[in-house]
């Protein structure tokens, strides 16, 4: 009975492994051991921003928001604007409003003046 050989399977494995580092500097991209870290340390902080994007977009929402209001009425703040959009069962969220404030102030102002 002969032994089983596993070179083919490994290099296979460093293969897609330094694949996965395309375009890393140093030994990130040549050397195992450093590109499986480099991996695991991208997959984390890939994770993590992909929330942090969340929180971005809902900033930039926001100030749009708050841009288009100042352009209507310098004293209605985004917070009361809010406020009273919630009071007056208004279901719109802020990535539509923002887009609102953006392209089409008119129809944005018409909302404004609904809630005010």
């Amino acid at each position: 009975m002969s032994r089983v050989k596993g070179g083919v399977n490994s290099l296979k494995r460093r293969k897609n492994m330094l694949a996965m580092t395309k375009g890393y500097r140093f030994g990130r991209s040549t050397k195992k051991k450093q590109a499986r870290e480099a991996i695991f340390h991208a997959g984390k902080y890939a994770f993590a921003h992909r929330r942090d994007k969340k929180n971005d977009y809902r900033k930039l929402w926001n100030v749009r928001i708050n841009a288009g209001l100042d352009q209507i009425d310098e004293k209605f703040s985004y917070s009361k604007f809010i406020g009273a959009l919630k009071k007056a069962e208004i279901a719109i969220n802020r990535k539509m409003l923002s887009l609102l404030a953006e392209q089409s102030p008119e129809i944005f102002a018409k909302i404004v003046a609904k809630v005010k």
